[in-house]
C-alpha cells in the first residue's frame, strides 16, 4: 500500500538487488524481489549439490526453473519447467545436482 493506502505498483530491477545467503540452507542464496498482500517473489540460486531441508508448505508455492536442473519429490525439472506445491504439501529433499536459477512466489 502506499502511504495513503491506496494499492500501489512495486517495481524492482533485479541486478540491482543483492544476493542473500539463505538462513536455511548451504549453497543457496536468494534475491528478495517484493511482497504484497501476504505473497513473496525471490530469484532463488542453488549451487552444485545444494538441499533445502524437508518442510511443509504453509501456503502455495510456485518456482519456475531459469536454468539448470533441480528435483523436487522425485521429479527432475529442467529449465522451462514450472512446479505448483499446493498448502500443506511436504519437500522433502528439493535439490540441484547440477546447480540451478529459479523464479520463486510464495505465502509469507
Amino acid at each position: 500500500m502506499s502511504k495513503n493506502g491506496e494499492p500501489t505498483f512495486i517495481f524492482t530491477d533485479s541486478e540491482a538487488v543483492p544476493w542473500q545467503n539463505s538462513k536455511y540452507a548451504k549453497g543457496v542464496r536468494v534475491k528478495n524481489l517484493g511482497k504484497a498482500n501476504g505473497r513473496a517473489m525471490q530469484l532463488v540460486q542453488f549451487e552444485p549439490g545444494a538441499t533445502f531441508p524437508m518442510h511443509e508448505h504453509k501456503g502455495p508455492e510456485f518456482v519456475f526453473l531459469l536454468e539448470g536442473d533441480a528435483v523436487q519429490n522425485d521429479c527432475r525439472l529442467t529449465a522451462g519447467w514450472a512446479a505448483v506445491a499446493e498448502q500443506g504439501t511436504i519437500d522433502a529433499n528439493f535439490r540441484s545436482d547440477g546447480g540451478c536459477l529459479f523464479l520463486f512466489h510464495y505465502a509469507l
